[in-house]
């Protein structure tokens, strides 16, 4: 049986990464870890963040944060302390960082899934959260099902062969099923999730039952707290991953 880890939205929280990763090997061996994006952005340790992902074998595509933080995205559009902290990180990479960075694709397909940081119809901005966002995203990927991030809230479009499109939370414990329907699936997010759940959230697909499990991973939210209060990073920033939100 072939394990593959789904994460997304690390957000530069070694703690919470360092605590999924921990948490992988009770699992099974992981072929390969498949990364949505935002690796950096927001939390204190975006180098390494990075060199620990680099640790494991991985394929990575771009996040709206990665590219902001090196120069590829206009941060107009970001709120104010999206801004200061994709400033920050830019000023905390190591020029191999920066070349990781740079090199990440929008989109990959792996098995039968099409990877997008977004959506497949925007991979970069667009947040797939309402049911008639995901019925014209549908349209937009090949493979059965696809693998976003983004939103930060683990969350299941399905589209049934019958043409009725539904959405369920993604919860732990709860297997899902990939049969003939195709899904838009959402881990939740590994640095700062936003669920009102403050646990690190990632899934694990399993090949040989064709079946996607989310899981929730507590963590020691204070150590990446007091560290992005060390840098000055912006306070709501930091109070936010206490209440998962």
């Amino acid at each position: 049986m072939m394990h593959y880890a789904i994460i997304a939205d690390i957000h530069s929280n070694l703690a919470a990464l360092q605590a999924v990763l921990k948490d992988m090997v009770n699992h099974g061996k992981m072929e390969e870890i498949w990364c949505l994006g935002d690796i950096v952005g927001y939390g204190p340790d975006p180098h390494e963040c990075i060199a620990l992902l680099r640790q494991h074998q991985h394929v990575s595509i771009a996040g709206n944060h990665d590219r902001a933080a090196i120069g590829k995205l206009d941060t107009s559009y970001f709120n104010a302390d999206a801004t200061a902290a994709a400033q920050w990180t830019a000023g905390h990479l190591t020029g191999e960082d920066r070349s990781y960075l740079e090199n990440l694709p929008l989109t990959l397909q792996k098995e039968n899934f099409t990877l997008a940081h977004g959506s497949p119809r925007e991979p970069i901005w667009e947040y797939v959260l309402s049911l008639s966002i995901a019925r014209d995203n549908f349209a937009c990927f090949q493979t059965g099902y696809c693998l976003v991030g983004h939103s930060h809230v683990p969350q299941v479009f399905r589209y049934s062969e019958d043409g009725k499109l539904s959405s369920n939370a993604l919860r732990p414990g709860v297997g899902l099923i990939l049969g003939k329907d195709r899904l838009i699936i959402n881990p939740g997010a590994v640095g700062q999730p936003r669920d009102s759940d403050p646990r690190a959230s990632y899934a694990i697909y399993e090949s040989e039952g064709k079946t996607v499990r989310l899981y929730r991973v507590e963590y020691d939210i204070s150590l990446t707290q007091v560290k992005m209060t060390q840098q000055k990073l912006p306070p709501h920033l930091i109070s936010r991953l206490s209440h998962g939100i």
